[in-house]
């Protein structure tokens, strides 16, 4: 039960939410997170840190880059998602985000002249 009600205070906030829909897609890092979403990179950082500490994410290093992924383990957190995504036209947000993340090489291209 306590794993359930993590699950349900993680989903319940919106950028949350998005971060990890967009983590069940595909693997992203930081930037591309904050690229496609229009979120300041620190706040996406918190979020990441956040569902590592959960356990909902795992992360490999790519380069500079830390790339997160979601751990598709937990059988409640998938039917949630896969609800959403076999729905995605009812959230226009979400919608949106996953159209944007045909721009993730650009937004990984951004960060590495601003990190160089």
């Amino acid at each position: 039960m306590n794993q359930s009600i993590k699950i349900f205070k993680i989903l319940s906030d919106e950028t949350r939410l998005r971060v990890v829909i967009l983590l069940a897609q595909q693997e992203l890092c930081v930037c591309q997170l904050s690229g496609i979403m229009d979120v300041l990179q620190p706040k996406v950082s918190q979020i990441l840190a956040k569902l590592r500490d959960t356990g909902l994410v795992m992360d490999k290093r790519k380069e500079k880059f830390v790339f997160y992924s979601l751990k598709n383990e937990n059988k409640l957190l998938m039917s949630i998602i896969n609800n959403i995504l076999e729905n995605l036209d009812d959230y226009p947000l979400l919608c949106k985000d996953q159209n944007g993340i045909a721009d993730k090489e650009k937004y990984l291209r951004q960060c590495r002249v601003n990190c160089s």
